[in-house]
């Protein structure tokens, strides 16, 4: 009977995983493995994200059993406790899904370096967590990667995607041992933000559904309404692997105005995973270095963090992270802007702040959507400053965002929101004039 081993990292899901797609097609018993990393788990996980992950592998364990399987759990390091497997089952191979940030990528190569001395094979398979291949669209240029959006999201349009992998029918478990599935608070000592969302691919996949029935299609037109939270929400499921990111661009039309918009919003997740494929060092680093000045100015960076700028479309998005561990894109636009173009503050401390608060961050997304806004990345306009005041008149025009996530102003009516210091409110002063901006 041979055996293989099913990896999960951040593919945990049933549907559409090449990676147990794979092993199962493979092995006449497969072991469904998850590896708590001690070199991650709990100083480096944050308390969204270690929520969001208990709850994620709890729903992977559901589906698992639901066809004959259960998820195996381990706690260590990841290469000793596969090894540990490996040597426990007789497994002939090890499958994971194939990840761009430079931990993944030394992960990879000490499994294959351990696994050889056991003549085990060990299959990383691309397009798990992203739609496309990282290093399959490069520009005809012979440029390694793409470092402008337009011509990436029209050679990604074009490029052939494979066809979503139905989950297994039925699986065999070899006979092996586990731990138990961590609870909530067992990944992290802190606590997750109150209005946290549920992990999971069947939550994940319910959201799909119901975003695609109906939302969808008014997502060109409202998705930067700030007040009308027109957004999918599906970063997290995507982020962790809950959803497919291949199977939500095959469910998409593209030919309608809003299937097209969120396309490109996909297609934005696999344009940075592609770039920091090619530049590891962009995870920390400018990408193209400009002289700018930073300025070191702890205050008002605590006045970021905190949602008390005085400047209440800014608050607010800071405060729905705290309170959620998530915002839409636009406010996600501002607040870093708000950082790095009007106060100056590295894009570094922003993007750690991020890291540590959203339940959907990951180096390439997050340092490189940081970059573009600091105009340190991608940006063909690195020098366009997004004023909150604008922003607040063009994005939450009556102030309903801002009243929803700052009740302390909620009594003032309609866009004077957006400047308590004119109507003499009890809220702080602005910590920098951005009228005449």
């Amino acid at each position: 009977m041979t055996t293989t081993v099913a990896l999960f990292t951040r593919d945990l899901r049933v549907h559409d995983n090449p990676v147990l797609a794979a092993a199962h097609r493979e092995g006449d018993a497969v072991v469904p493995l998850f590896v708590v990393d001690r070199d991650l788990v709990p100083d480096r996980c944050p308390p969204n994200r270690a929520h969001f992950l208990a709850a994620a592998l709890a729903e992977l364990d559901d589906e698992l059993r639901a066809i004959g399987g259960r998820l195996v759990l381990r706690r260590g390091d990841v290469v000793d406790e596969v090894d540990r497997l490996v040597a426990e089952t007789g497994a002939a191979s090890v499958h994971l899904a194939e990840d761009v940030s430079r931990y993944s990528r030394a992960r990879e190569r000490a499994l294959r370096e351990r696994l050889r001395r056991r003549d085990c094979r060990v299959h990383a398979h691309a397009a798990t967590i992203t739609a496309a291949d990282p290093e399959s669209l490069t520009p005809s240029t012979g440029r390694d990667h793409f470092a402008v959006f337009t011509p990436y999201f029209r050679r990604w349009t074009e490029a052939h995607q494979r066809k979503p992998l139905g989950k297994p029918r039925a699986l065999t478990l070899p006979r092996t041992s586990g731990d138990a599935l961590p609870g909530s608070g067992d990944l992290t000592a802190g606590e997750p933000s109150p209005q946290l969302a549920v992990g999971g691919e069947t939550t994940g996949r319910k959201l799909l559904r119901d975003w695609l029935s109906g939302p969808l299609d008014g997502y060109a037109r409202h998705s930067d309404d700030l007040a009308a939270d027109a957004t999918s929400r599906l970063s997290p499921y995507l982020h962790f692997g809950c959803l497919s990111p291949t199977e939500v661009v095959r469910r998409v039309d593209m030919s309608t105005e809003g299937g097209h918009a969120f396309a490109r919003q996909l297609a934005w997740r696999d344009f940075h995973h592609q770039l920091l494929t090619a530049r590891p060092d962009a995870a920390w680093h400018d990408y193209r270095a400009r002289p700018i000045r930073w300025r070191d100015d702890p205050q008002a960076v605590n006045a970021w963090r905190d949602g008390r700028t005085g400047y209440p479309i800014v608050d607010a998005g800071m405060r729905q992270l705290r309170a959620e561990g998530w915002m839409p894109g636009r406010a996600r636009l501002i607040t870093a802007s708000f950082l790095t173009k009007s106060l100056r503050v590295h894009w570094r401390i922003g993007a750690d702040h991020f890291l540590h608060w959203l339940v959907d961050a990951d180096l390439a997304n997050n340092q490189l959507n940081w970059q573009w806004v600091a105009g340190t990345g991608t940006d063909t306009r690195p020098n366009r400053v997004l004023n909150p005041l604008r922003q607040a008149k063009r994005f939450d025009p009556e102030g309903d965002y801002v009243r929803r996530w700052i009740p302390e102003l909620a009594y003032l009516d309609g866009p004077l929101i957006h400047t308590p210091w004119r109507a003499d409110a009890d809220y702080p002063a602005p910590i920098i004039d951005c009228v005449g901006m």
